[in-house]
């Protein structure tokens, strides 16, 4: 829930939680390491409220973590988009590096999709007793396993 207090709006960790998709042991991880700056407390209870920017700055960190990104490369994020100037350059070969990363993932993710496509075809073919199919199906099984490691 968002409260008003003079000119700022806060939220609490609950809410900060659900808005961001991380987790409340995330965001108090994420402020011990120093990647959020520290979060004011609210004086009667004592509870973390995190103002308009911090919700920014948290919101984008939950996207970047989504697609994986580490949490050094989600400080040189923030770094470089605090440093001013001509950082262009600098958010681009973070974003492409992380676009390789992703695409790798996706490569190898492909690679275990064919051999558990081939094995499920391996014990169709056991489950019909089509002992021709499945001798025409154990090379590229052996074939995949190999892109597995």
């Amino acid at each position: 829930m968002t409260t008003t207090d003079g000119d700022t709006a806060s939220v609490s960790i609950q809410d900060m939680s659900k808005i961001s998709g991380l987790s409340e042991a995330t965001l108090r991880y994420y402020e011990k390491i120093g990647l959020i700056g520290p979060v004011p407390r609210d004086e009667s209870s004592g509870h973390r409220r995190y103002g308009g920017h911090a919700v920014e700055r948290i919101e984008a960190l939950g996207c970047l973590r989504a697609t994986g990104m580490s949490v050094q490369d989600m400080r040189d994020y923030l770094r470089f988009l605090d440093g001013g100037g001509d950082n262009a350059t600098r958010m681009r070969e973070l974003f492409e590096h992380n676009v390789s990363r992703i695409q790798e993932e996706i490569e190898r993710m492909h690679v275990r999709l064919r051999y558990l496509e081939l094995k499920a075809r391996l014990w169709s073919a056991r489950e019909r007793g089509d002992a021709e199919g499945e001798n025409r199906i154990v090379p590229e099984v052996a074939r995949a396993r190999e892109g597995l490691r």
